[in-house]
């Protein structure tokens, strides 16, 4: 039965890797407004010159993503109900709105990308950002127009669900800086 219901949980979590993001943690905004946004060295950074520290995954599925992202599971630990994976999003790509029933943290691996919370400005999200996303909150993330994105995503509580997926981000909403 044990078996049964993780094989349920992997199935219905799909491809779980583009689920996130909402709220940096006050801390770091306060410490994000406090110093000079560095310029990423180019505006074309190549796939090779983001820091891969996990395989790049599986592509998801275009259903939820604009753009080609690459989920790579790292933890699926059914006693601490948490799930722990890796998301590469190419330059350009996003995944759809969506909301997790106990919320999700993300820390940004490497490159530059975007979150919003719905009604929320954009905000830039880049290596060695936390962003945490209160639970049911609609948001969606992904990478920079020219910069790829590496994010690690945290979805505890998956008892609850894993990802409620929702319509594309339209491109008008992603320009919206």
């Amino acid at each position: 039965m044990k078996y049964f219901k993780f094989s349920l949980l992997v199935i219905s979590i799909g491809f779980l890797g583009l689920f996130q993001s909402c709220k940096q943690a006050p801390e770091k905004q306060e410490e994000l407004t406090n110093q000079t946004e560095e310029k990423p060295a180019t505006t074309n950074q190549a796939v090779s010159d983001l820091n891969f520290i996990f395989p790049k995954g599986q592509k998801g599925p275009d259903k939820n993503f604009t753009g080609n992202a690459y989920n790579y599971g790292i933890v699926m630990d059914t006693t601490l109900t948490t799930i722990v994976g890796n998301v590469y999003f190419e330059p350009g790509a996003r995944s759809n709105w969506h909301k997790h029933p106990a919320g999700q943290i993300l820390v940004i691996t490497d490159g530059v990308g975007y979150h919003q919370i719905e009604g929320q400005p954009i905000e830039v999200i880049k290596k060695g950002d936390a962003v945490t996303c209160p639970p049911d909150t609609r948001h969606w993330h992904g990478a920079s127009k020219d910069i790829g994105l590496q994010q690690m995503y945290i979805v505890p509580n998956i008892e609850k669900g894993v990802v409620e997926w929702m319509e594309p981000v339209t491109d008008e909403q992603y320009n919206n800086l």
